[in-house]
């Protein structure tokens, strides 16, 4: 493509942006796509690569397109309302016994239906699926370990997974020995045996609000209660709110997610970790974190561990490869700080070992260096798969509907109008052959009864797309309050 003023470099400049948004206008370019190099557009108009990276930068600079460094340039989801409200006064809730497990029951038996559209587990490794790797690693193993297969492990699982994993969070800062690490069956275990080891039957437990589920309806099953307390869409857990908490309530222990949060998406800066820690150290808090997102992040680098910033042992990190390698495999880690001998106790009384195959699979994994190279991958297709879903999601949603902006992970949180019951529309979802997640059992009070949670770690087709289309009618046709 030859261009006519030659002589105009303003002009050359405005072709390039005039491309870019024709293409994303036809379609050809879509939210999450990967924009042309800048030297492939040079050769194209036949104009500097730095004129080219001038026209990305203005594309920038009006949000349309971001920079990823080493990467490149990417198509933005426009119109997205990204915004989550905050509320202009928190309501300190008390703790409380979850109230919504017949919802959270039925999202789970909805979630192998083969003819719905699974919006409502986050799953992120559909999104780059490495079973024929890990095929291809678990029958190498077998052909070298026979009947040690299936035989019992260590309690504390396989040596040298734990090695793999301590010298990735020694290349985090954070100072794990092999012995520090107890290989868990997922990391529900994990979060299960930290518990344990800090409080009991009717103990008070600090969870973040919103937060994941699973941990919440983990809690009322050891017979313990939930303290929600205010999260930022943005920043995480508010760590001024979580002191008032701690001075007004007899708390045991707090469970967070400390990286990337479940479902808001929202990170917590590093120094807001480190001031986390602190805190709970003041108070003599065990604080058990959930950092299975913690390699699914969105920007340069990785956050933190809270465990790098303790000094006084009271940090239990719970992690798994359930989130960015194999899920069926049900294979995590607990670092239990000072609690390690009761971790080990609990361990062996709970479940004795956790399976050895894939244990030996997911080591070798680590150390051929595809993981690494898995994970890299995985990250931009979920990156690529957020922008798209919430391009459509700002297109086909009424225009009041609220979108978060994540960080990281594979899930969206969407608020729509006050009167809007989320839970009341997921049956008619699943007759219209979707699923998602209602807001409220994302709260033990059965808060949030007008947000809901949609996961993009999904292979894109055009069958999420309809399912997405199929949601939004249901939201618009809710019947308005008289």
């Amino acid at each position: 493509m030859k261009l006519l003023n030659r002589n105009s470099s303003d002009f050359l400049y405005q072709q390039v942006i005039d491309f870019i948004e024709r293409q994303q206008k036809s379609g050809a370019l879509r939210p999450g796509d990967k924009l042309p190099s800048l030297r492939k557009l040079s050769k194209q108009f036949e104009i500097s690569v730095p004129t080219v990276k001038q026209a990305y930068i203005e594309l920038e600079r009006r949000g349309m397109v971001s920079a990823r460094p080493q990467s490149g340039y990417y198509l933005k989801a426009q119109n997205a309302r990204t915004l989550m409200p905050r509320p202009a006064k928190w309501k300190g809730g008390k703790p409380t016994e979850v109230k919504c497990r017949n919802i959270i029951e039925t999202v789970h038996e909805v979630m192998h239906s083969p003819d719905t559209v699974a919006l409502g587990i986050s799953n992120p490794i559909l999104a780059h699926p490495p079973d024929k790797t890990l095929a291809r690693l678990m029958r190498n193993v077998l052909s070298k370990v026979a009947e040690k297969a299936v035989s019992y492990g260590s309690v504390i699982g396989d040596t040298k997974l734990r090695m793999q994993l301590a010298f990735r969070y020694q290349d985090l800062g954070v100072e794990v020995n092999v012995d520090d690490i107890v290989i868990t069956n997922g990391a529900q275990e994990a979060l299960s045996i930290a518990l344990q080891c800090v409080a009991q039957r009717g103990d008070v437990i600090a969870v973040e609000s919103p937060c994941f589920f699973g941990l919440i309806e983990l809690i009322e099953s050891l017979g313990m209660k939930a303290l929600e307390v205010y999260t930022c869409p943005e920043e995480g857990l508010s760590i001024s709110g979580l002191e008032e908490m701690i001075q007004v309530h007899k708390v045991k222990a707090c469970l967070f997610c400390t990286a990337i949060n479940n479902p808001l998406g929202s990170m917590m800066p590093d120094y807001q970790r480190e001031m986390l820690v602190q805190l709970i150290e003041k108070y003599d808090l065990p604080l058990i974190e959930d950092d299975v997102y913690g390699d699914l992040y969105f920007g340069d680098a990785r956050p933190k561990p809270a465990q790098l910033y303790s000094e006084k042992g009271l940090v239990m990190t719970c992690s798994s490869f359930s989130k960015t390698a194999a899920p069926g495999y049900r294979v995590g880690w607990l670092i239990p700080g000072k609690f390690e001998e009761q971790a080990k106790r609990i361990k062996r009384a709970q479940s004795c070992s956790t399976p050895m195959l894939q244990q030996w699979t997911l080591s070798e994994y680590l150390l051929s260096g595809d993981y690494d190279r898995h994970l890299a991958v995985l990250r931009k297709k979920l990156r690529a798969n957020c922008e798209r879903m919430r391009a459509l999601v700002a297109e086909h949603f009424p225009e009041d509907v609220c979108i978060s902006q994540p960080r990281g992970g594979s899930v969206l949180w969407i608020r729509c109008r006050s009167h809007v019951n989320t839970s009341l529309l997921f049956e008619p979802a699943i007759e219209r052959g979707v699923s998602f997640a209602p807001g409220e059992i994302f709260s033990p009070a059965g808060k949030y009864k007008n947000y809901m949670r949609l996961s993009f770690g999904v292979q894109w087709s055009e069958r999420i797309e309809q399912a997405i289309v199929n949601l939004a009618k249901l939201v618009k046709n809710y019947p308005a309050p008289e």
